[in-house]
Parts: structure tokens; sequence; C-alpha cells
């Protein structure tokens, strides 16, 4: 009797739960983990996934309901916001509404100077994180905060040659404002496949040393090696005087993060060297600086300022620039302490998690196009001399040449104080540079490794002392009057095409020179130099 009526019972439950209008009523009561208890004790299977379906529909609907606030409408140029945080470079800033996009630019009202906040983060309530250009010393929460509306734009093409600009593209040489018809925004993409030149170029730079060992690529990427006092500054003002004059291209030097002194120094210097014009239009190289005693922001966005105003030159006027990056380390400094402000875990060794797409984002806007060419000289400090440090390992992943300047050949008063045989090339391939140059190119290594390798002169036989004999000379001959430095050393400089340096290095190793004295051979420009030198010895001597 009381199992009929157990029986009688579910089935008038199964008929009642597989109404579609008490489904729904039961699915709304019951919502959430009580539906599956229903569904194990009382709903037939047949009706389960009618139960499912409703349930579904009425999750979505809940969903719905609980939105808080409208999406967020797209920034407005001047979109208005207020301070709500500062903690260091790091400020929080609040919009009522038009929250701007990551990367934009904001400026805080009324401040002098300009004071530039780059959107980072958005943290949700119509709240952004920025990182600052420079000292937020003297804000306080509730000033006032406008959106510019783009990214950080800085004035670019022939008005910033001479110039010195900070990192937002305002003057810092006391020499009024930069009068500029365009302005570019730092952060761009990389120029597409489509555009880009598959031709492999040398780009002769006069230099005898590097020109023929390890030639420079045309929007190619080097890295300069080298120690205080060993000629880097000298080196790099002969490379801009020269692109200049033999390309008819402009510089551009970027200086992140290192010693306000030296920047200072190289700027004089230049003028001094004839590379910037004080009173012409005859400046060769534009200057951004972002030194060791500014905000990471503006360090770790310097490089970019420097590289934009570089684009601007090839894209637009066609040319070859050179773009000088000193330090490439700092960059990635700056970048590993402003990853640290915004909170990110850090990887190894401490530097920021975004290191290779950082680093790769800026490296492969330096490329050649089909209009023009940027060439890239990147200063790289090695901590603690360890090549496997994360931040240079991951910037030797891009070179394609290195340049190392040696305290031991400046010893010997051999300038430019390359060392032929630590630098490199990924040129240095006879499909590209020629048979011949590789040839004597290789010749001219053999011949100074075997410097190193024969110690001393009396023991050699007549065959190896005329080998030693001739690699002295070319010891001797690597070594070059620069124009820039005329007015320190007395040389006239010499610009040495790439066919007379070959010329003179193959004169050498065919031992057409074993005739002249060494010393003919010291800070001379092509091999025709070094004959006149030697008829002056020979006529004082005589």
């Amino acid at each position: 009797m009381a199992s009929r009526i157990l029986t009688n019972f579910s089935r008038s439950v199964s008929r009642l739960l597989c109404d579609p209008k008490i489904l729904r009523s039961v699915a709304t009561r019951t919502y959430g983990s009580s539906v599956k208890i229903l569904e194990r004790t009382l709903i037939p299977v047949n009706c389960r996934k009618d139960l499912h379906s409703s349930t579904s529909v009425l999750a979505t609907a809940d969903a719905a309901k609980k939105v808080v606030s409208p999406p967020v409408k797209p920034t407005v140029k001047g979109s208005k916001g207020r301070i709500v945080a500062v903690i260091g470079a790091v400020v929080d800033v609040q919009f009522d509404e038009g929250l701007p996009p990551i990367l934009n630019g904001l400026e805080v009202s009324g401040r002098k100077p300009r004071l530039i906040l780059e959107v980072s983060q958005h943290l949700g309530d119509n709240v952004v994180r920025t990182i600052a250009m420079d000292g937020t010393e003297g804000l306080v929460r509730g000033d006032e905060v406008i959106d510019t509306g783009d990214p950080i734009k800085i004035p670019v093409g022939p008005e910033t040659l001479g110039r010195i600009m900070n990192v937002i593209g305002e003057p810092i040489d006391e020499r009024g404002p930069i009068n500029s018809k365009h302005f570019s925004p730092i952060h761009a993409e990389a120029p597409e496949f489509v555009d880009m030149s598959v031709e492999q170029e040398i780009l002769v730079t006069g230099i005898k040393v590097v020109d023929l060992l390890a030639p420079y690529a045309k929007g190619g990427k080097i890295g300069l090696f080298g120690g205080a006092g060993v000629g880097k500054t000298v080196l790099i003002m002969e490379l801009i005087n020269n692109v200049a004059k033999a390309h008819g291209g402009y510089s551009v030097f970027a200086g992140v993060g290192e010693r306000t002194r030296e920047g200072n120094d190289l700027y004089h210097e230049m003028i001094e060297g004839g590379v910037i014009d004080l009173k012409g239009k005859n400046s060769k190289v534009s200057l951004v600086y972002g030194q060791m005693n500014e905000p990471p922001g503006a360090r770790a966005r310097v490089c970019l300022t420097g590289l934009t105003v570089a684009e601007y030159f090839r894209d637009q006027e066609g040319q070859d620039v050179l773009l000088f990056i000193d330090n490439i380390f700092r960059f990635t400094q700056a970048g590993s302490e402003v990853s640290a402000l915004l909170g990110r875990i850090p990887s190894a060794v401490g530097y920021q998690p975004t290191l290779a797409t950082d680093m790769g984002g800026m490296q492969e806007r330096i490329t050649t196009t089909k209009k023009g060419s940027i060439t890239s000289v990147q200063a790289i400090y090695v901590p603690a001399d360890d090549l496997t440090d994360p931040a240079p390992a991951t910037t030797f992943a891009h070179l394609d040449a290195t340049t190392v300047l040696s305290r031991g050949i400046a010893e010997l008063a051999i300038y430019p104080a390359v060392d032929p045989l630590d630098s490199t090339s990924r040129i240095m391939d006879p499909n590209i540079v020629g048979q011949k140059h590789y040839d004597i190119a290789r010749g001219d290594y053999k011949s100074l490794q075997d410097i190193i390798a024969i110690l001393g002169m009396d023991e050699l036989s007549e065959e190896d002392k005329l080998v030693v004999s001739r690699a002295r000379k070319i010891q001797k001959f690597l070594s070059q009057p620069f124009q820039v430095a005329e007015v320190f050393t007395g040389h006239k400089g010499k610009f040495v095409t790439l066919e007379e340096t070959i010329r003179g290095f193959e004169l050498i190793l065919k031992g057409e020179m074993d005739h002249l004295p060494e010393v003919a051979f010291y800070m001379q420009g092509g091999i025709d130099d070094v004959v006149v030198k030697a008829e002056e010895l020979a006529k004082q001597s005589g």
C-alpha cells in the first residue's frame, strides 16, 4: 500500500516537472547548486535537458543584470582627470569619462616645466596608472591632468639638427624653441616586410680598419665595446662626420642613462669638430638626452625619441641615417626599474619579464627600407664583464657587427684603437663584400695573429722576419688621422674610400711596400700618402 502511494507521488511530480512553466519556476527558485540536487533526486532523465537549457538562459540573464557600470567611452583629446595617488615616479589618475588608452601621454595642468605622464595600466574604476617622464616633486592629489589624445609626440625634421632635446622633445640647449613643422609619436610599428630592402650593402665609413676588417651593413646594428679613454667619443664623431660627407646623411645621438658631464663634453667637442654648426645650418647631428639623473620613465623612452627622429630622416627624406645609442644597457636597466614600479614579477636576475619584447620592439624599427636606412651603433656596458647577463645577452642577438676598442692598442698610440682580431661582422662574406676584399681581410687577420704568436725577432728566419715586418706595417697602416681630431693631433684628417683601402693593404701583403720604412705607414690615409711620407723621410735623412 505504502509503495503504491510513493510510486503514484513520483509519477505526479515527474509530470509536473516536465511541464515547461513549472520547470522554469523550479529552476528559478533553485538556481545554483540546488539544481543538481533536484536533478539527482526527482527530475526524470528525459526532462533534465530542458532544465539545463532553462538554467543556462537564466544564468545569462542574471549575468547581464549584474553589470555595474556602462562601457567606458573612448578617449577624447582634452579629457580631464585628477591625480588620486603619487608614489615616486608612478602617478594614478582618475577620469570621469573618456579613459585614455595605454601609451597615451597625459599632461599635468599648469606645471612648468611641462610634466608628461605615460599611461601604463588600467586599474578599474576609471583609474589609469602612469609613469612620469620627469620628477614628481610637488604633485598633490586632486591636481588636474589633461589627456593629449596621442602618445608622446616630438618635433622631427631638419630643425632638430644641431639641437639637444629631452625625452618629450623640448629643447635643453638654451637656444630657443625648435620650430619644427612635423611632429611624430615615439611609439610606432616596425616597417612592414614589403617595405624592407633585402639587399646587403656595406655602409662605407671612410675608416680603414672598420671598412676592411669589420664592415658595417646599411641598416645593421653594431655593438661598440670600449672602456673610458680609448677614443670611443672621437670614433663616434668621425662616423657622424664621414656619413654626412660621404652619403649626405644625418646622424642622431641618443644619450641613454649616462653621465651629464659626458653629454656636455660631447656637445662641445662636436662644436669644435664642426659636426654642430651654431651659426649656420650645416649641423649634421640631432642630440637626444635622458641622462642618469632622470627618472626611469625618461630613460626608458629617450631611446625611442632618438629613434623617432632618425625614422623621419629615413622615411620622409630618404636618408642613410646613423643612430648612436649610448648606452643600450641603460635602456634595459630603466625598463627594469619601470617594471618593478608597476609591480610586475621580475624575471631572471631581476630584469623585467618583458625584456626580450622591449628590446625587440625597439631593435626591429632599426632597419633598411626601400627609401633609406638606419644604421645603429650601440655602446654596450657589460655588467661585471658577464656576457651571459640577460641584458647584454639579449642585445647580442640583434647585432650584425661588433667594434671592440682596445686599451692595449691605444697604448701603442694607434688610433682608432680598434682591435682587429676581436671585432667581427656578419657581412664579412665573399658573396657580400667580394672575394678580393674577403681574401685581403683574411690575410691581414692572419698577419696580425702572427705578431702575437711570434715573440722574439732574433730567432726568426729571414722569411718569418719578412712576415712580421709586413704585419707591423699593416698594424701601423690601420691607424688613421681623423678630421674631427685635427685640432688635437695636428694631422690633416683623411676619408679613405673602400677601393683605396683594399688596394693599400693588397700592396702591403704582396710585398710591394717592403722597401718603405715602417714609420711611413703611421697615421696616413691611403697608400699614396704612405709613399709621399716615405719620400719626405728619405729627403730628411739624406
